[in-house]
């Protein structure tokens, strides 16, 4: 066996080729797992669980990849889900899913205050807001709070003076679709309503006020 010179430097380009090609190949995956080990060094730590990537569209951050990935379909707009019984589409499949339920009738969430049951948790979780008081959404026009931001949206709407929903039988404009669909059982003719006292139908419970009914609760 060849032996390294004395006082011939391992590290000399010279030197390093002179050696036999096994000791001179030991030496290569040593220095090569040192380059390694120092690259990997030198590359920021990621902890588990860290959110580093971030969506430039609207800065929302996740842990993986694939999760940024399948997140940036919402914003390119693309609908590739179809719902077979509604025609809606979707970005995702997963929101395809849980729009399903609604369809299957099925409605596994129970409130357990009212009993109301729900075919998304997302839905029994806004639902909750109801019993616990709490209005975290205010009007910045009249103070007026809410639990619900879209019910805040809505009421906004009022104060804009937008009546963006009209009746076709009478012509009158209302801010909410809600107001019209009230207004539209006039129309309708039903009288779902009626006084248990003097047996008069109505057909809207603001109106169940007979005369006979108010002279009662006078006395």
């Amino acid at each position: 066996l060849q032996h390294v010179p004395p006082g011939v430097s391992v590290c000399s380009t010279t030197a390093f080729h002179s050696l036999p090609l096994f000791v001179s190949l030991s030496l290569q995956d040593q220095h090569g797992a040192r380059s390694q080990r120092s690259q990997e060094a030198d590359k920021p730590h990621r902890r588990k669980g860290e959110k580093t990537y971030s969506c430039d569209e609207c800065g929302a951050d996740f842990t993986r990849t694939d999760s940024l990935k399948k997140h940036q379909v919402i914003h390119s707009g693309v609908k590739a889900y179809s719902c077979e019984e509604c025609g809606k589409d979707f970005t995702q499949a997963g929101h395809l899913k849980t729009h399903q339920l609604i369809h299957s009738g099925v409605k596994a969430y129970s409130c357990e205050e009212c009993g109301k049951d729900f075919t998304q948790a997302g839905h029994l979780k806004t639902h909750q807001l109801i019993h616990s008081g709490v209005k975290a959404y205010s009007c910045d026009l009249c103070g007026n709070s809410f639990n619900r931001a879209e019910t805040l949206k809505r009421h906004q709407v009022m104060h804009s003076g937008v009546k963006a929903y009209s009746c076709e039988e009478c012509g009158k404009d209302f801010t909410q679709a809600g107001h019209l669909k009230t207004h539209q059982l006039i129309h309708s003719g039903v009288k779902a309503y009626s006084c248990d006292l003097c047996g008069k139908s109505f057909t809207l419970a603001q109106t169940y006020n007979c005369d006979f009914a108010v002279t009662v609760r006078m006395y």
